[in-house]
């Protein structure tokens, strides 16, 4: 078995049982481990009930993404797909994907086109993975990366351990850019696939407001920590250019600014060559529709 699936959740059983559902179809039915993250509303004694043969880890608190660094405690194989409680990989996904990473060794992370259920309809975010005018080395198997979207992505076991998995500083909300800056820093590559799908049904338990403030704070924390000063400079006022003016955007700040003093003290801005690749995509980011924070 080369993948473990990972996924993580809280307080939706519901959608949680159908995603662990299509997955116990999944051709070779790989290992699937579960990360509950506290929930209050039976989900972790459901997983239990209905799928015994699933890896189930209760945690005390709502680790959000550092669930999957709990989760990669306990992989054993060379490859984790991760998947959130409203996404599922396609029959056959897994193994081309796995295919990529066995044939390019310096593969880290392998993003596959989503489609949004119900009806099938291609995520807004794809076009822009799928037309990245980032460069990359001539053996990389598809366009390449600056970020990924973990509840769509395969990535590397090694790889993920080393760069140090997602960062408990960001808990949840665009934590994909850190980790994915410290992996391309190591030398490691991502990139998009279009035969790999994955489909997402959007939960309707969400936190909207919740969301774009840490998803605000953690975006400044990111550039800030590993973008050169003129980009981070660059990055900053663009962003809040683009930022609705309301107490949701001034809390998001005042979070930020709270982070100041670690920011300073943790601040590793990413090798030039690193730096003059995510360049490229800064002006694509500035205008794409699928990356506004609304809420």
């Amino acid at each position: 078995m080369r993948c473990t699936v990972a996924v993580i959740s809280r307080d939706r059983r519901r959608s949680l049982l159908d995603v662990l559902s299509r997955l116990a179809e999944l051709p070779g039915r790989p290992p699937v481990i579960v990360v509950d993250n506290a929930s209050t509303d039976g989900t972790a004694d459901a997983v239990a009930e209905r799928f015994p043969q699933v890896r189930l880890i209760r945690a005390d608190d709502n680790l959000g993404a550092v669930g999957r660094n709990a989760a990669l405690d306990h992989v054993r194989t060379p490859y984790v797909a991760f998947c959130d409680d409203d996404t599922w990989w396609e029959p056959g996904a897994l193994d081309r994907a796995a295919d990529l990473l066995d044939a390019h060794p310096r593969l880290a992370v392998v993003t596959g086109r989503i489609l949004v259920e119900p009806g099938g309809r291609e995520d807004p975010i794809v076009p822009e993975l799928r037309d990245s005018p980032m460069p990359g080395p001539r053996w990389l198997p598809g366009p390449a990366l600056g970020s990924f979207l973990a509840g769509a992505s395969m990535l590397r076991a090694e790889a993920f351990r080393e760069a140090g998995g997602f960062s408990p500083r960001l808990w949840l909300g665009g934590e994909e850019e850190l980790l994915s800056a410290d992996l391309l820093a190591l030398g490691w590559h991502l990139c998009y696939a279009e035969d790999v799908v994955v489909h997402h049904r959007p939960s309707r338990l969400r936190e909207p407001h919740r969301r774009r403030m840490d998803g605000v704070r953690n975006a400044l924390w990111t550039t800030w920590l590993r973008r050169p000063l003129p980009s981070a400079v660059r990055r900053t006022g663009g962003l809040l250019r683009r930022v609705p003016r309301d107490r949701v955007t001034a809390a998001a700040l005042l979070r930020a600014a709270r982070g100041v003093p670690w920011v300073i003290r943790e601040r590793r801005p990413v090798p030039p060559a690193v730096e003059a690749r995510l360049r490229t995509l800064d002006e694509p980011q500035r205008r794409s529709r699928a990356r506004r924070y609304v809420s």
